[in-house]
């Protein structure tokens, strides 16, 4: 008898992706625009970029999600933020590579987006701007677009 979540002897068990932990991994602010006067909307630059890498124990990968955020308004910078969130992520019974890859690029991030969200807001808020709510990220657009580029986020050993 089996008890439920466990699969029954001889059925190979079900793909799992589980958090096993999340960080800050790297974080920068600049500030210059501080004491300016802000009247018209900043124009907002927005860089998203993804890293995955096997971990030295069995199963276990760090997604890395690299945000990089430039404000500008009338050609004078206000802020420019840098911020690299990670997660450690435990895949199990996951046998192929590319489908491990596409796991780890598409719902791993989807898992730590709403954490970094909230960091650039409250980092941006703390720098005496307006919270900077950044809009939901497409993560198989962006998967899709990696790929094309020929640019897999590695899966080799960290």
């Amino acid at each position: 008898m089996s008890s439920e979540g466990t699969p029954a002897p001889g059925q190979p068990g079900m793909p799992n992706l589980q958090v096993v932990g999340q960080y800050i991994k790297d974080l920068s602010f600049e500030n210059p625009g501080a004491t300016s006067n802000i009247t018209d909307r900043p124009q907002i630059e927005l860089a998203v970029d993804l890293n995955a890498a096997r971990l030295a124990e069995k199963d276990l990968f760090e997604v890395e999600l690299k945000i990089r955020v430039d404000a500008k308004s009338e050609g004078r910078a206000l802020f420019l933020l840098e911020v690299a969130y990670a997660g450690v992520f435990r895949l199990t019974n996951v046998p192929d590579t590319a489908t491990q890859q596409m796991i780890l690029l598409i719902q791993a991030p989807h898992m730590l987006f709403p954490f970094l969200r909230r960091i650039v807001a409250d980092v941006v808020r703390d720098g005496g701007m307006p919270p900077l709510m950044i809009e939901p990220i497409d993560f198989v657009a962006l998967y899709q677009a990696k790929m094309a580029q020929g640019q897999p986020g590695t899966i080799g050993n960290a």
